[in-house]
């Protein structure tokens, strides 16, 4: 696999770390004031642009950006995050802000205009961020399974606060994830057991752990930015969304949720003063459970249409 860089570069990919499904679309990178990130392009329309969560990267929407490029126009990132490819510069600001201002630099790097932002898990948290930091870069905000100002960050469902406290040491962060190395343990609540409600496909699942296993330098990174969260950041947030609504926010939840309630997520909706869909038969990650269900809504959110009930 050869990935094409913003300036033309053919990059040489590591299959069993880097591989992307090639349903993400054409891969290229853009570097940004943090350092490189590498994104996948696809279709053509309104801009939508994904943000995925802690250990996972662009494969987590794979399943929906075939289902949307028709109509849309897909930019799907590797955040730094401990599952990407490239590594950012060494004192990139990998805090929630600094992850939040990487994003709204990406936007504008790319001159898009009118962007959907779609966040899933800690991608939500980060999307939150955007909107209210960054409010001019976006044209609207999706909330998929992440936190809201009654969860943590890290979620303390399944021990993830475990993360941010391993995060600490690189030692400890680094003899954490030891156990991934077994594939029995991809399933375990605390990994990505209560993520995603059926098995991902092992290609995928490797995509998301081996870099952390293996490469020092994106160990580093995902260290730093699991080690920065904190829930006063979504709760400063939010409070600042309900108050301000700088910009339109639709929540688009698992019905069967075990790490953000679906009750949390009801309840935060009621204070933004935005429509709730619901994903039945699926765990946080609907795009890996439900993709037709998730981009069906993903879509009508994105042009402000009724999705039903």
């Amino acid at each position: 696999m050869i990935a094409k860089s913003s300036g033309g570069r053919a990059v040489a990919a590591d299959p069993t770390n880097t591989w992307r499904d090639p349903a993400l679309g054409e891969p290229h990178e853009v570097r940004l004031p943090s350092g490189p990130v590498r994104y996948h392009d696809r279709g053509t329309g309104p801009v939508l642009v994904f943000a995925h969560g802690y250990l996972v990267n662009a494969n987590l929407w794979r399943k929906v950006v075939p289902l949307l490029a028709e109509d849309f126009r897909c930019v799907t990132p590797d955040l730094p995050l401990g599952a990407h490819v490239v590594p950012v510069n060494r004192a990139a600001d990998l805090s929630p802000p600094g992850i939040a201002r990487l994003l709204a630099d990406l936007v504008r790097e790319l001159g898009l205009d009118d962007v959907t932002l779609i966040g899933n898990d800690s991608g939500g948290a980060y999307g939150q961020l955007v909107a209210a930091n960054h409010p001019e870069v976006l044209g609207r905000l999706v909330l998929s399974s992440c936190e809201t100002p009654e969860d943590t960050w890290p979620p303390s469902p399944g021990g993830f606060g475990l993360l941010k406290a391993t995060a600490a040491s690189a030692v400890t962060y680094r003899a954490l994830y030891q156990p991934l190395r077994l594939r029995r343990t991809w399933r375990w609540r605390n990994t990505y057991g209560w993520l995603a409600k059926y098995p991902v496909d092992d290609r995928v699942m490797n995509s998301y752990v081996r870099p952390v296993l293996t490469r020092p330098e994106i160990r580093f990174d995902g260290r730093k930015a699991i080690g920065a969260v904190s829930a006063r950041y979504t709760r400063d947030a939010a409070e600042r969304l309900i108050r301000r609504r700088p910009v339109p926010v639709r929540l688009v939840w698992a019905a069967e949720d075990h790490v953000f309630p679906l009750e949390h997520a009801k309840r935060y909706a009621t204070k933004l003063g935005a429509p709730l869909h619901t994903v039945a038969d699926s765990y946080t990650y609907v795009t890996e459970d439900q993709p037709a269900q998730a981009a069906k809504l993903i879509a009508a959110c994105a042009v402000d249409r009724e999705t039903g009930p």
